[in-house]
């Protein structure tokens, strides 16, 4: 199914490799058959609620050995973004997990508690699953001051066993109503996290193949950076989806398995 110009491969996560913790078919085997072909492949995840480190790990456990320079999510996303901007000792009040936390603590930035949210000088909000009210005034208070306002995704849902769940994009959408400011954002569909796997993989975009199963994220961000595309539909979109879609992407597959065959 793959055309014979790949030479790589920027694999999103979530309802490609697994949904929640199950993975989506036998991943040994999957990337086995990846090798096989000389495909270089890297991860680019708008979930960042993981270190790569954790990525790996969790990889590991599912019989899927990868370099953590393998990894990108939008949680490094975001951090580069800010270290292009803000000096090192920078406050940041965020909403989200340990993903974000390490990747902002790396590039130098003090992480507030959310008592000490006042003094932030930047807010960055990424899917938290402890999230609360007092979490949430505060990030509005700050939005609503002016402090620049950062998200790492946008995704409204992420794909579990039993079905779709908040994402990050739904908590989001709360700030965003109660302040009526959009933030700049790191995760797809916004290049960034394309144009940072390109970086890794050292190949040309039109060897490089993206393969997600949302389109208005992972198909988005490879078809704005001039990346050919394809969707699987082992997460969230549909084949009706697929079909409805434009401008089309090059592939539709069943899931992983099917396309690397």
């Amino acid at each position: 199914m793959l055309p014979s110009n790949i030479k790589a491969l920027i694999l999103d996560m979530d309802g490609v490799i697994w949904k929640g913790d199950a993975p989506i078919g036998d991943l040994p085997a999957i990337f086995k058959r990846i090798r096989e072909r000389g495909l270089k492949f890297v991860f680019a995840t708008n979930n960042g609620t993981k270190t790569p480190e954790e990525y790996t790990k969790r990889l590991a456990e599912l019989g899927v050995e990868i370099a953590v320079e393998q990894m990108v999510t939008s949680a490094l996303g975001v951090a580069f973004m800010l270290a292009q901007k803000f000096p090192r000792g920078t406050k940041v009040f965020m909403i989200g997990e340990n993903g974000i936390r390490v990747a902002l603590e790396d590039k130098g930035f003090e992480v507030l508690s959310t008592e000490r949210a006042p003094e932030a000088q930047v807010f960055v909000m990424g899917i938290d699953r402890e999230i609360s009210f007092q979490k949430v005034a505060e990030a509005t208070l700050l939005v609503r001051a002016g402090i620049p306002f950062y998200a790492t995704n946008t995704d409204r849902t992420f794909p579990t066993p039993r079905g779709e769940v908040p994402g990050a994009g739904s908590w989001l959408s709360v700030i965003i109503s109660a302040t009526g400011v959009q933030p700049i954002v790191a995760g797809k569909p916004f290049p960034y996290l394309m144009e940072l796997s390109l970086e890794k993989l050292g190949t040309k975009k039109e060897e490089t193949l993206v393969v997600g199963d949302r389109l208005e994220t992972d198909i988005a961000a490879g078809q704005s950076v001039g990346c050919p595309t394809a969707v699987v539909l082992s997460g969230v979109s549909t084949r009706d989806d697929a079909d409805q879609w434009q401008p089309k992407m090059d592939i539709v597959a069943d899931d992983l398995a099917s396309l690397v065959e």
